[in-house]
C-alpha cells in the first residue's frame, strides 16, 4: 500500500489532519463518480425522458421500462436461459436492486422463465399478473418467487392504471374478467403506455381474437380526425410476430409507428412470419427486431420519440 511520506508533509507545512481531509474528499468523488459510471439511467433521468427498452432475450419477452422520475417496471422476464438479470444490470447500473413492479403478462415460460431470478435478486415493490396458472416447471418457481418475494400482489383488470411520475402512465385493457379458464395466451394481460404524446403498446401473446375484442372497446368509430383509443406510436408485436396475431384490422386501428417484434434468430417457430411482416410493411411500420438488431430502446420527452443510437 503507497504511504504518505511524512516528510514532504512537514516541508510543506501541511497538517497531517489536512491531508486525511483531502484523501477523504477524494475518496467521496470516487465514489460518486463511480456511481454515476454504473448508474447511467440515473444521470438521463435529469432530461425528463422516458425510457422503454425491449431486450433481446432471445425466444421470449422482457420490456423495461424506466420514467424521468426514475420509477422502472419490468414487464415479463424472457426464457430462463434469456440473460435478463445482465440486461437489466446493463440498464439500471450494477448497485441498483430494487424494481417499483414486475408485470408477468401470462405463464408461458418465454415469458416468466427469467423472473425467478429476478425476484431473487431485486427488491420488488409489487408484482401484478393474472389469476390464469400454468402447469410447467417455470411457471411453478415463478409463483414460488412471488410467495417468497413478499411483494404487492395485483390481480389486473380492465382500467387499472400505474403511475410511473411525471405524466407516464401504464393503463391495463385487458383482462377484463378472471381469466383462469382462458388459454394462456388469450389470457395476456394487454398495457398501454402513455407520456406526453408517446404511445406504447403491450400485447403479450395475445391472438387476434383479442385484438379484435379490444377494437370493440377501444377502437372508437372511424370519423374525421379519428384516433383510437389503442392508437401508438410503438406496437410491441405480439406473439413474437406469429401469424396467430397482428392483424391487418388491429394495425388499421393501432396505426404504430414502430412496430418490435421480440424473437430468437433461428427459433424454430419461424418467427416472425411472413404475413406479419407483410402486414406490418402495409401499414408503414418501422420494423425491430431482436433476433437482427438486439435490445431496442425508445426514448421519449412527452413531445418527440426516437430509438436510441
Amino acid at each position: 500500500m503507497y504511504k504518505i511520506p511524512t516528510k514532504h508533509i512537514m516541508t510543506d507545512g501541511i497538517s497531517s489532519r489536512a491531508v486525511v481531509i483531502r484523501w477523504s474528499v477524494l475518496c467521496v468523488l470516487s465514489a460518486l463518480a463511480l456511481g454515476a459510471l454504473f448508474a447511467p439511467s440515473a444521470v438521463s433521468n435529469k432530461r425528463g425522458e422516458l425510457r422503454v427498452t425491449i431486450f433481446d432475450v432471445g425466444q421470449g419477452d422482457a420490456i423495461f421500462i424506466e420514467s424521468s422520475t426514475g420509477r422502472q417496471a419490468l414487464i415479463d422476464g424472457g426464457p430462463p436461459d434469456g440473460g435478463v438479470l445482465r440486461q437489466l444490470s446493463e440498464r439500471m447500473g450494477f448497485f441498483d436492486r430494487s424494481l417499483d413492479f414486475v408485470l408477468a403478462t401470462h405463464p408461458d415460460k418465454d415469458h416468466i422463465g427469467g423472473l425467478p431470478d429476478v425476484l431473487a435478486r431485486y427488491d420488488v415493490a409489487e408484482i401484478v399478473l393474472t389469476e390464469n396458472r400454468g402447469e410447467s416447471a417455470a411457471a411453478e418457481a415463478f409463483l414460488a418467487g412471488v410467495e417468497t418475494e413478499g411483494a404487492a400482489i395485483t390481480y389486473a383488470r380492465r382500467g387499472m392504471v400505474f403511475d410511473l411520475g411525471a405524466g407516464a402512465l401504464l393503463t391495463i385493457l385487458f383482462p377484463d374478467r378472471d381469466p383462469s379458464f382462458l388459454e394462456s395466451n388469450t389470457a395476456s394481460i394487454v398495457a398501454r403506455l402513455t407520456f406526453g404524446e408517446s404511445e406504447f403498446l403491450f400485447t403479450g401473446d395475445s391472438p387476434q381474437s383479442i385484438e379484435d375484442y379490444l377494437v370493440i372497446l377501444d377502437g372508437g368509430a372511424p370519423s374525421a380526425g379519428w384516433r383510437s383509443g389503442l392508437a401508438s406510436d410503438v406496437l410491441k408485436v405480439g406473439h413474437h410476430g406469429s401469424r396467430t396475431s397482428t392483424s391487418e384490422f388491429f394495425l388499421s386501428v393501432v396505426r404504430p409507428e414502430y412496430a418490435v417484434i421480440s424473437a430468437g434468430k433461428g427459433n424454430q417457430y419461424g418467427h416472425p412470419h411472413a404475413e406479419v411482416l407483410a402486414a406490418l410493411r402495409e401499414a408503414g411500420a418501422e420494423i425491430q427486431n431482436t433476433a437482427e438488431s438486439g435490445s431496442v430502446t425508445f426514448v421519449s420527452d412527452g413531445a418527440r420519440l426516437w430509438v436510441e443510437e
